[in-house]
């Protein structure tokens, strides 16, 4: 069908979301940007492909899908009309052209996912979208010696729920570390958030949310840092059940590593 093909790049708090991918019944970022395409375009001869699948709750400073069309848009006039009828917690940061040949599912990529939280005391309430709150006291500089346990290739064979049939556990992680928070602030944020930062070629699902549950069990002191290095050689298959809350997590850059885009 398609003859055009643009590439949407986005932003959105997904605080109030179903995640990314449209399911019945529920609101979520994809069945927004899909009625939001048809009434700018008057139409719905018109299909889009997202490249990342975030969870319920979780954001993106930035995101990417592919829009696939039978007739030609302008750019500038279609990025502003997204941005006239998106709601306020969707934006369209910049709309280009591409062609058949470039594929937004199998193009190579880096993503870096971030997770924001703050331990030792109870957040304000505005706080909630962008930030998991802890009453514990978490041993930080153990939690980064941990982070730094998942870099590289290792096996994350229990860092997947509903794992699909075939799917490559083997996955080299690029970066992985925990830092103070100086990316997104606010007067209402605590005094000390911290941020932990990661990047790899793609994840699995509810991948970063369990690598920091084991952050967060490690900086409670419930496991070792030899605990973690066990649970990446693959040996042991079941899954781990701590999945830290969503709210915290942060689809922050999407970088095509061939130029596109």
């Amino acid at each position: 069908m398609a003859k055009y093909y643009y590439l949407i790049h986005i932003q959105y708090l997904g605080f109030r979301y179903h995640g990314w991918q449209k399911q019945p019944g529920v609101k979520t970022i994809e069945s927004m940007i899909e009625k939001t395409t048809g009434f700018v375009l008057g139409h719905t001869r018109f299909k889009i492909l997202g490249t990342s699948r975030t969870d319920s709750k979780v954001s993106a400073n930035h995101s990417v899908f592919e829009l696939f069309v039978d007739e030609a848009l302008d750019i500038d006039k279609l990025e502003k009309d997204f941005n006239l009828n998106l709601p306020n917690d969707i934006r369209v940061l910049k709309v280009e052209q591409t062609d058949n040949v470039f594929n937004i599912i199998q193009a190579p990529k880096i993503k870096e996912y971030l997770y924001f939280f703050a331990c030792n005391e109870k957040i304000h309430p505005f706080c909630a979208p962008l930030i998991a709150s802890f009453p514990d006291s978490l041993d930080i500089e153990l939690m980064n010696q941990g982070a730094a346990l998942f870099k590289g290739e290792h096996n994350f064979v229990k860092y997947c729920t509903k794992p699909n049939p075939g799917a490559i556990f083997t996955r080299i992680i690029l970066c992985s570390e925990i830092e103070r928070n100086t990316i997104f602030t606010a007067n209402f944020f605590p005094e000390r958030t911290f941020v932990f930062r990661i990047q790899s070629k793609g994840f699995m699902r509810n991948q970063v949310r369990l690598m920091m549950g084991q952050l967060l069990s490690l900086g409670r002191g419930e496991i070792s840092l030899k605990d973690i290095e066990s649970s990446l050689e693959g040996q042991d298959e079941a899954p781990l059940r701590y999945i830290a809350p969503a709210s915290g997590l942060v689809l922050n850059k999407i970088q095509f590593k061939n130029g596109k885009p």
